[in-house]
């Protein structure tokens, strides 16, 4: 059961990957009829941390959340050119459906049980007031797993 290992089964965020941030703002708040959202700019490596399969990189994305739905925040990326899991699914897969978003507690718990299941960290990295998990999910189940946990 969902609830066994991520101790929720609600989504609160759709990540989408985009190649022009400013253009997908301006499309969604025109489709949606919403204001559009602020476009920010990931932390750098001195403050995220951020790890992609392991290894330290400087990759940044910008991002907009769009929260004027009740249930779930839809998050654009668009990724640097640095190796992230952003940059790579740009690259492989093109714009889209990039992770669906769990707020979660006890991460390292709930990597190990992925890992169980043979599901990988794929990135890491922290944002003010919290960390997110990317898990390699992709191949699986054609998204990727993404654990919120705020502190």
């Amino acid at each position: 059961m969902v609830n066994d290992i991520l101790g929720t089964d609600v989504v609160v965020q759709i990540g989408i990957i985009v190649r022009d941030i400013e253009k997908a703002v301006e499309e969604y708040s025109k489709i949606f009829g919403v204001e559009k959202p602020e476009i920010i700019i990931t932390d750098v490596y001195e403050k995220a941390k951020t790890q992609y399969k392991g290894n330290p990189t400087p990759a940044r994305a910008k991002l907009a959340f769009f929260k004027n739905f009740k249930n779930v925040e839809i998050e654009l990326i668009e990724p640097d050119e640095n190796p992230s899991t952003w940059r790579e699914f740009l690259d492989t897969h093109g714009e889209g459906v990039h992770h669906l978003g769990f707020l979660v507690k006890g991460t390292k718990k709930i990597i190990e049980d992925f890992k169980k299941n043979g599901i990988e960290v794929a990135q890491q990295g922290y944002y003010t007031g919290g960390m997110y998990t990317y898990l390699d999910s992709f191949e699986r189940i054609k998204f990727i797993i993404e654990l919120l946990e705020n502190f």
